[in-house]
C-alpha cells in the first residue's frame, strides 16, 4: 500500500516512472498496488485471493525487474524487485496454506 500510495502522489516517484519511460502507467501501477495489498489482506481469510493477488504482484515485479534491466540499472537498484518478485511468487504457489 505504501508503494501504490507513493506512486500515485509523490514527486519522485513521478520522476522515477518518467527515468523508466512509463510515466503514463504511475497512476494504474499505484492502484494496482492498492488492489494487490487488499487482496493480499483479503488472503488471510480467503486463501485464493491472496494468491491471486500475489500472483498479480509477480508478474508486475518481473516487469519490474525488466524494465531496470532495460534502462540499466545496477544490481543494487534491481534487487528490490528481484527479492519482492521471489517472496510474492512464493505466497503465489504456498504462502497462504491452501
Amino acid at each position: 500500500m505504501v508503494y501504490g500510495s507513493a506512486c500515485l502522489g509523490t514527486a519522485r516517484m513521478r520522476a522515477e516512472f518518467q527515468r523508466y519511460g512509463m510515466d503514463g502507467q504511475r497512476r494504474a501501477v499505484g492502484l494496482l498496488q492498492w488492489l494487490a495489498a487488499a487482496g493480499l489482506l483479503a488472503g488471510l481469510w480467503q486463501p485464493w485471493m491472496g494468491q491471486a493477488a500475489a500472483a498479480g504482484l509477480a508478474l508486475m515485479m518481473l516487469v519490474a525487474t525488466a524494465v531496470r534491466w532495460r534502462i540499466n540499472d545496477s544490481l543494487q537498484q534491481t534487487l528490490p524487485a528481484l527479492l519482492y518478485l521471489g517472496l510474492t511468487a512464493y505466497l503465489c504457489l504456498k504462502g497462504f496454506g491452501a
